[in-house]
């Protein structure tokens, strides 16, 4: 069985100042066995994480689309942000990712989805998220699961970390797995393990904003 973070960003992310060594670093330290790098429209902090731990490592996106964010597992090829879903879905496809929906129901994120669009996808889809640490109040994550369970629906979690600090708050305990055929089986019988993370981490991603607008592009070196 490993411990599962399925979903984490770096300094590939606009919001965040986390390197990849460091997500790493904190993995080691808290026993996460496996993570997956979900930068917002990026790929690169995922595949250098992977060059640094690549036993560890799971090359993700968080992809925004014209309706709301897409979360991908095992991507081979940047999925550009700004399409539509079923454009977002047919290139993960085509290079067999696993698909998941980020916290599908905060309303409080420029990100979330309205059902009837969301409706629209599931047959396309491979799980949603049922629940994300970042989301501000637990009716959010609530409205995931009955959501998930009425569509039947697998189910994935993640602690949305931005900061090394919160990596490791909603974890999956799954047997092992390599891609995302064995991923999406093994799903099936994975044990969530999950906390919520209090408001005020969402300081770490608004000062990473603020941060990188004063310094520029200079920070991913």
């Amino acid at each position: 069985m490993h411990i599962v973070e399925l979903h984490c960003h770096t300094i590939y992310s606009k919001d965040s100042l986390t390197t990849p060594q460091q997500m790493l670093d904190a993995c080691q330290r808290k026993g996460i066995d496996r993570i997956a790098i979900t930068d917002h429209n990026s790929i690169e902090g995922a595949l250098r994480a992977e060059k640094l731990d690549p036993d560890r490592v799971i090359v993700g996106e968080e992809i925004y689309t014209t309706h709301g964010e897409l979360l991908a597992f095992f991507v081979n090829e940047l999925v550009p942000g700004g399409l539509s879903p079923l454009e977002t879905i047919t290139r993960l496809r085509d290079q067999d990712a696993f698909i998941s929906v980020s916290h599908p129901f905060d309303q409080h994120r420029g990100g979330h989805w309205e059902e009837k669009d969301l409706i629209d996808i599931l047959p396309h889809i491979d799980a949603i998220e049922t629940f994300n640490s970042r989301c501000t109040f637990p009716r959010y994550n609530t409205e995931a699961q009955y959501f998930a369970k009425s569509h039947q629906l697998l189910g994935t979690v993640g602690s949305d970390a931005h900061a090394v600090v919160e990596l490791g708050r909603a974890t999956l305990t799954i047997p092992e797995f390599n891609d995302a055929a064995s991923f999406k089986e093994n799903l099936k019988q994975a044990i969530q393990n999950c906390t919520l993370s209090p408001p005020w981490v969402h300081f770490y991603s608004r000062y990473a904003v603020w941060q990188k607008k004063v310094l520029g592009k200079g920070h991913y070196s």
